[in-house]
């Protein structure tokens, strides 16, 4: 186990790993490019989504009940199916990590919005505000805080699972996973997992700088208990419970 450890800190302090187009930074980019691409698409279905969900207050136990279904695909079984279905190239393994990043964002934009207090709600509306105004003056930026938890949680699952892009030899981090696998190089395997690691716990540690100079102290101790809440909500027994108290 020793040999492994310290072959694997050679592996990471090899010059020849951090240069040209296989290197770490090469490799580092793509991941990133890869995790980006995932939230704008994830982003750009879920939030509206779930702004309507939370605001009307319609399809709320499909919703719970469609995040914790998702939640329970499995990552490679998906990426698998998009590939057998489309082929192979970027997008088929886009759309299946699309698919399972979703939830989190989902459950973050209906838990904000549908957790802001009532009487801000019924004062918007007093001052003679449309809905749209409600939604976007008054509840959007009380439900920022629940949101943002939302998001992190999906980047962080992103990086992380972003990964099996590599198992249909695109590029990315992962590509040590496999790479390694495939040649029994154990060194490179655990090199390429402390490289993923690092790189979650470094854009979330980039994230919470944003939220600490960006929402106020109290947004973001909301954020940080609200986070878990927004995990919680696509997690099958708890979206179990909520589903049955929608329909009581």
């Amino acid at each position: 186990m020793s040999n492994v450890i310290t072959d694997t800190f050679d592996w990471l302090a090899d010059p020849a790993h951090w240069a040209g187009a296989a290197g770490v930074p090469a490799r580092l980019a793509e991941h990133l490019q890869y995790t980006g691409l995932v939230m704008l698409i994830a982003t750009a279905i879920a939030i509206p989504i779930g702004l309507y969900v939370g605001h009307t207050g319609r399809g709320r136990v499909a919703v719970v009940a469609l995040a914790g279904a998702l939640r329970a695909l499995p990552t490679l079984g998906l990426l698998t199916l998009f590939v057998l279905l489309a082929g192979i190239g970027l997008m088929p393994p886009i759309w299946a990590l699309v698919i399972l990043t979703v939830p989190p964002l989902l459950a973050g934009t209906y838990a904000g919005i549908s957790s802001v207090d009532r009487n801000v709600v019924d004062a918007a509306r007093a001052m003679g505000m449309t809905e749209l105004q409600v939604l976007f003056r008054a509840e959007f930026p009380n439900a920022l805080p629940v949101m943002f938890g939302g998001f992190r949680t999906g980047v962080l699952q992103v990086i992380a699972t972003v990964s099996v892009v590599a198992y249909i030899n695109l590029g990315g981090l992962g590509r040590y996973l496999f790479d390694g696998l495939v040649l029994s190089d154990f060194p490179q395997m655990l090199g390429g997992s402390l490289l993923i690691a690092g790189l979650a716990i470094a854009v979330d540690l980039v994230l919470a700088l944003f939220q600490r100079l960006f929402l106020s102290p109290g947004a973001s101790s909301q954020s940080n208990r609200s986070r878990q809440a927004a995990v919680d909500l696509t997690d099958p027994v708890t979206a179990e419970a909520v589903v049955k108290g929608g329909m009581s």
